[in-house]
Parts: C-alpha cells; sequence; structure tokens
C-alpha cells in the first residue's frame, strides 16, 4: 500500500467497513473458531517484521524492485545488498521477518534470477520471508489481473519455495474487489494447486483491504492457513487508543492465533512523538496497534521498514549505504508491540 494514499483505496475501504452487509450478501457460514484448525505452529507473536518496498509503491505493471536494489544488479549483487540490509533490519529493529512484493513481471524473468537473491540473503540469515502478489497500478480494482499469469507466477515461485521452510505465500495483497465467498473460492483453489505447500505457510488476505479476517478465518475451506489483517490511522479519526481497539478488535475476532497484522504503519519521517498514546489520531492509532498486538499475541509486519521517499518508512537509506531510524518512540511503540520488554534490540 502507498502511504498516504487514502482515495485510492475508497471503493475497498468503504466496502469492507460494511463487512456484515457483505456476509449477508454472500451467504458465508460462519464457523465457530473451534471447528477450525490453528495453523500447526504458527506462533504468530514470533512474526517481528518489516516491509520491504519499491519507492515507487507495490503496484506496478513492470517489475518491483525494493528499494537499494535495482534490476540491473545481478544475483550476487542483490544477495550482497540484501544481506546488508536485512542484518540492518536485525540489529536497528530486532526483526525476524520481511514481506516482499511479487507480481508476474518479478517472477521466471531475467530480473527474477537477480531478485531471488533478496528472498535468500533473508532466510540465510534465518528470516521468514513473506511474498505476496500485488495488482499492476493501470488496474487497481481489487483483482487478480490476468489470472493465466497470476498462476504462471506461483508456479514459478512455489516449485522454487515449496522446501523452504522459511518462505511463506500470500496469494494477494488487499483483494477489495471479491466479495467474501468469491475471494474464499479463490484461495481454495490455490490451495488445491498447491497441496505440496504446507497450510501453515499460506497467508491468507482479510477481505476488502485485509481489514478484516472474521470471514476467511471461519471459512472450513481455509483451515489450518494464516491470516492477514491491515489497518491504518486514515481509516478513522479517533484520538483516543481505546477507540481504535474496539475499531479494529471485532474485526479479528476469535483467530488471534492464526493473524499476523501484515500492514500496519504510521508517520515516522515528520517529528512525531509516539510517547503519549491519547491526543492525536496518529499516536492512538499506533499505539492501539502496539498494544493490540501485544495483548493478543498477533504477528506484526510494519509498513514499512523501508520505502525511499515514504514518510512511513522506518528506516532511511544514509549517504554510507547504511540504515538509520528515523523515528525512536515509533520503534518503541513497535517493538512494544512484538513483545520485547526494552525499548532497543
Amino acid at each position: 500500500m502507498a502511504i498516504p494514499a487514502p482515495t485510492r483505496f475508497n471503493a475497498g475501504v468503504l466496502k469492507e467497513l460494511g463487512l456484515a452487509a457483505t456476509l449477508a450478501l454472500t451467504g458465508a457460514q460462519v464457523v465457530p473458531e473451534s471447528n477450525v484448525t490453528p495453523a500447526a505452529s504458527s506462533a504468530v507473536t514470533q512474526w517481528r517484521g518489516v516491509n520491504w518496498a519499491d519507492p515507487r509503491d507495490n503496484y506496478a505493471h513492470d517489475a518491483v524492485v525494493p528499494s537499494g536494489l535495482s534490476t540491473s544488479d545481478s544475483y550476487r549483487q542483490v544477495v550482497k545488498k540484501a544481506t546488508r540490509i536485512v542484518r540492518e533490519f536485525k540489529a536497528d529493529l530486532g526483526a525476524n521477518t520481511v514481506r516482499l512484493p511479487i507480481n508476474p513481471w518479478s517472477v521466471g524473468t531475467r530480473w527474477w534470477k537477480a531478485y531471488r537473491g533478496a528472498i535468500d540473503a533473508a532466510t540465510k540469515q534465518g528470516d521468514k520471508v513473506i511474498l505476496s502478489y500485488w495488482e499492476a497500478d493501470d488496474a487497481e480494482d481489487g483483482k487478480i489481473d490476468n489470472t493465466r499469469r497470476w498462476t504462471t507466477m506461483w508456479n514459478t515461485v512455489v516449485k522454487a519455495y515449496a522446501k523452504n521452510k522459511r518462505v511463506y505465500f500470500e496469494p494477494m495483497n488487499e483483494p477489495w474487489g471479491y466479495s467474501l465467498k468469491q475471494w474464499v473460492a479463490i484461495c481454495a483453489t490455490w490451495l488445491a494447486h498447491h497441496k505440496n505447500v504446507p497450510r501453515a505457510r499460506v497467508v491468507v488476505s482479510g477481505t476488502g483491504n485485509n481489514v478484516d479476517v472474521t470471514g476467511v478465518g471461519a471459512s472450513p475451506k481455509l483451515k489450518g492457513t494464516l491470516l492477514s489483517f491491515h489497518y491504518y490511522s486514515f481509516y478513522g479519526s479517533y484520538t483516543t487508543e481505546q477507540e481504535w481497539l474496539d475499531e479494529m478488535k471485532p474485526r479479528i475476532g476469535a483467530y488471534a492465533s492464526r493473524t499476523i497484522v501484515d500492514e500496519a504503519g504510521a508517520p515516522m519521517t515528520t517529528g512525531i512523538d509516539y510517547g503519549s498514546p491519547d491526543g492525536s489520531v496518529e499516536n492512538a492509532y499506533l499505539n492501539a496497534v502496539a498494544d493490540l498486538a501485544a495483548s493478543e499475541h498477533l504477528g506484526l509486519v510494519y509498513w514499512p521498514g523501508l520505502r525511499d521517499g515514504d514518510s512511513y518508512s522506518l528506516e532511511t537509506r544514509t549517504a554510507g549505504g547504511k540504515l538509520a531510524v528515523t523515528n525512536a518512540s515509533g520503534l518503541a511503540l513497535l517493538r512494544r508491540g512484538w513483545g520485547y520488554a526494552v525499548s532497543a534490540p
């Protein structure tokens, strides 16, 4: 998700904020959590991560290239760059997970041969990697752009990483163009097609802009999968932490044990002090995200750990090629959400 760009996502957000109506229209069956098998050894609370994003945004109709990389890089060059960046995510933040974008222009191509270096560098350092499909910027209708190309892309990715236990697969980022029933059917088909991938390594996006996981969590067809939840401060105007908690908790419901918040973020380069939980929308929101993740034992993958030009970016690239934290109070909150007892690694 490009930050901030609320108008780009208004259709999906507004649609999903009326999830109850969507459930009623689709006739979806809600199954008690006790009837759904949790992801085996998911331990979502151990997901302490960041998104590493393309500076143009991950919505692209060409190759996605995370900040600091170049399509002219060789595999070895990407490995070298990614090793340094992931190492700094670990040292500066205490992260153990990286979420990376993919699309058909980035897989099975010349760039794919090099881009794999970022995935390999992260997993070799012990990190988990979430690979998520993003639609193109010239579509942005919340739907898969081309099912044939999407299928081919995932076939290539799964063939390369099905045996790597640190790689996780997110069929689509923010599928707001689909009803719950349609989205469940798409994910069920993906699971059936890739039976060699354990369900505990598949991350199913919540409906809409990933803003509600209760529908996908309740589906027997998706049992055993992890769930992806997104929420941002521009989805509301609350100025107290409790109001944000009251807004987000029902969207996770009884599925905390399977849920990873793999996008949540707030301004970091604008000088905001996040030490107080109330008083401004951004303070109240980010404190709520941190406390929700900590109290409900959710996985938390911040948007973004690194994205050039993004005011939400938790780190920035320096002239010397290293990374620097952009907001110490914001990092302290993120680490609180990760369950760390202190504010520095």
